[in-house]
């Protein structure tokens, strides 16, 4: 069959990492992770670490930060007046809103990252972005 290439649609066991070695994600256990190779329907730096795997071989790729869920940046943190989030949301470090964008119907997911008596601070950074990742990934399946 040959290696993955663009295209190919592809069947992984992954186990995904952060630097100090805690796992965040795992397929152990489940299926495999399957998605077509160029299509962007996983983050560019594990795309990338599959194309030109053979099948059944393992391997590790490091991803920085901007080729998995971007750096983290700070004009996506905002402060607003805690009377602006409806009564009855409870605000809690780490509770997940949803507030308006600034486009018709876009809706942002935002976190919880802040609270003082009158303001709450609101990140709508992916919670993964500015980390880098580690995955070992096994290449289960080429179709």
């Amino acid at each position: 069959m040959g290696n993955a290439k663009k295209g190919d649609k592809v069947k992984v066991h992954y186990t995904g990492k952060f630097d100090d070695g805690t796992v965040f994600d795992s397929s152990e256990g489940r299926d495999p992770l399957e998605f077509t190779l160029g299509s962007g329907q996983v983050i560019p730096g594990f795309e990338n670490g599959v194309v030109d795997m053979e099948l059944k071989e393992s391997k590790t790729v490091n991803i920085p930060a901007d080729e998995a869920y971007g750096i983290h940046r700070e004009d996506m943190v905002i402060e607003v007046k805690k009377e602006q989030i409806p009564q009855d949301i409870e605000v809690q470090l780490g509770t997940e809103l949803g507030m308006s964008g600034e486009a018709p119907g876009q809706e942002l997911r935002v976190t919880v990252v802040g609270i003082t008596d009158d303001m709450v601070k609101l990140d709508g950074n992916h919670p993964m972005a500015g980390k880098d990742l580690t995955f070992d990934i096994t290449l289960e399946e080429i179709a």
